[in-house]
């Protein structure tokens, strides 16, 4: 699971990338670029919740090891 997330992470990351090479920042809400205004938004959510999802594995494991 933790190699999934981290890989998600980087396509995630990449996607960012990618998308901020699309912005047209004359026009910034018309046309392709916000679409990738868009793009970058959810891959931004995306990298949050794969950062939650692994900070929760982290705890479930530590509180699995107290008791």
């Amino acid at each position: 699971m933790k190699i999934f997330t981290w890989i998600l992470t980087i396509l995630a990351v990449g996607l960012i990338i990618f998308n901020a090479t699309k912005l047209n920042f004359d026009a910034l809400f018309e046309g392709e670029s916000y679409t990738a205004i868009l793009t970058i938004v959810a891959a931004l959510c995306a990298v949050i919740l794969l950062q939650i999802l692994r900070i929760s594995k982290k705890i479930e494991v530590l509180s699995k090891k107290h008791k």
